[in-house]
């Protein structure tokens, strides 16, 4: 809002962000001088430093935008998916970017259609903006259009809205997913994550609430509506114990701090005797460092990881998941040989990454594995955003402890306890569905999460 082309600023913002998605990026940017509702974007499939160059860059001039990297949540990949949306309709222009699962798209869908609405994609953000489009037409304002669109929603969304003159941002009523706002001189940032300010030199203003409208204007003016808040936040844990960046901060809570506390409450709930410990790269590594700590057993480097391969949880298909394992971790043999190691990793979903890291140690000569997970065993699929996939597919579903173990062919293995979670997030109101069935709405009556099913 400084007048700055913000376009570098979005690429060296959204790079901080890559961890969250890498099946496309976007930005798109707006210029709140010049003529009302422009909006340049480009987008595509890839990294951020795939489909951005610095020609691109150059050639997007404009001091208001968003960007996007995209996390196939809902099992669809395609280039129709990338966002930012950019949404033309009667009363103007606006971009939008969506983080979530809106577990009512169906239903929204099938009835805007009836209406009229034609769909290019299946797309939760689709909704979203065609639902602002059609409130907006009937509202005296972007913000009351927005209230009302937000109150047929059902489910995760985090949203980050450019309009012609206006930055928003939009967190669902239960703070599924996180969102917060930063200011760097006369310049106004929402973004996911904290890491994101940090790389972009802004300072931490807040966190946007559950539930909370906030509107930022051109002339630095904020304006905030909690109107949606539900009576009991939801936050995912899943934020904590893998997603989010180690050096954020989500509601106030270190997610360094909260992988570290789940390692040392491992370490005092599930001790064993060996020579050393080491985290899975890269979100087990602080639970690794907790354990460590807590239990005295001297913490090594024990694999050497490819910084060029990408996070294999969030890789769309299950065959990519199990080659980018292959090439993205080696154990260090020598730190290895003849030891008892415990591994600490954050989580075991469908058990082929766990049964390959385990094999691999064997190779290398490891004496004993023990496997320390710090999340509870995944029982049931999550309707918010997150790849836990339907319960067949899951080790955990129906198989003890001791079943898993011997499945993935370690020595020992236990899981962090349900209650521990609580601990993790010092208290804060949090979504445990995954883990218990209990989510904080009721999930679809028909299943939205595509290609999980197949």
């Amino acid at each position: 809002l400084d007048g700055d082309n913000v376009a570098q600023t979005i690429y060296y913002g959204l790079f901080s962000l890559q961890h969250r998605g890498q099946e496309s990026s976007g930005i798109s940017v707006t210029d709140t001088n010049g003529p009302s509702g422009v909006i340049t974007c480009n987008k595509g499939k890839g990294l951020v430093n795939e489909v951005f160059n610095q020609e691109k860059l150059d050639k997007m001039r404009g001091n208001l935008g968003v960007g996007h990297v995209r996390y196939s949540e809902a099992g669809k990949s395609g280039i129709e998916f990338a966002e930012p949306l950019v949404v033309n309709y009667y009363k103007g222009t606006l971009a939008l970017t969506h983080n979530g699962n809106i577990v009512n798209a169906n239903e929204l869908k099938e009835k805007l259609s009836y209406d009229g609405a034609i769909f290019q994609s299946g797309s939760d953000s689709e909704i979203v903006g065609y639902l602002l489009a059609r409130e907006r037409v009937k509202t005296k304002s972007v913000e009351e259009a927005l209230l009302n669109s937000c109150k047929q929603l059902r489910g995760a969304y985090s949203l980050v809205i450019t309009s012609p003159r206006k930055l928003i941002g939009v967190r669902d009523p239960f703070g599924f997913r996180p969102l917060c706002i930063g200011k760097r001189d006369n310049t106004y940032f929402i973004t996911s994550e904290t890491c994101a300010l940090d790389t972009v030199d802004a300072e931490f203003v807040r966190d946007v609430e559950p539930g909370e409208i906030v509107i930022i204007d051109s002339e630095g003016n904020i304006t905030s509506n909690k109107e949606l808040a539900a009576p009991t936040p939801a936050r995912c844990i899943f934020e904590n114990i893998y997603f989010s960046r180690p050096d954020s901060v989500f509601d106030g809570v270190g997610v360094n701090a909260s992988r570290i506390q789940a390692g040392k409450i491992l370490a005092r709930k599930f001790p064993v005797e060996a020579d050393v410990v080491f985290g899975v790269p890269e979100s087990g590594n602080p639970a690794g460092l907790g354990y460590a700590m807590e239990s005295g057993i001297p913490y090594i480097n024990g694999f050497i990881k490819n910084s060029y391969v990408g996070r294999t949880f969030i890789k769309p298909r299950q065959s990519q998941r199990e080659t980018a394992v292959k090439i993205k971790l080696n154990p260090i043999k020598e730190a290895i040989e003849g030891k008892r190691v415990v591994i600490v990793d954050d989580s075991i979903v469908r058990g082929t990454t766990s049964l390959r890291i385990v094999n691999m140690l064997r190779a290398a000569g490891a004496k004993e594995v023990h496997v320390r997970i710090s999340s509870p065993p995944f029982l049931h699929p999550c309707y918010f955003g997150t790849d836990i996939p339907s319960e067949d597919q899951l080790i955990a579903h129906n198989r003890s402890v001791d079943e898993i173990c011997k499945i993935i062919g370690a020595d020992s293995l236990a899981y962090l306890d349900e209650e521990c979670l609580y601990e993790m997030s010092k208290g804060l109101g949090i979504c445990t569905g995954c883990f218990n069935g209990k989510y904080p709405l009721d999930p679809p009556t028909e299943d939205i999460r595509g290609d999980y099913q197949k």
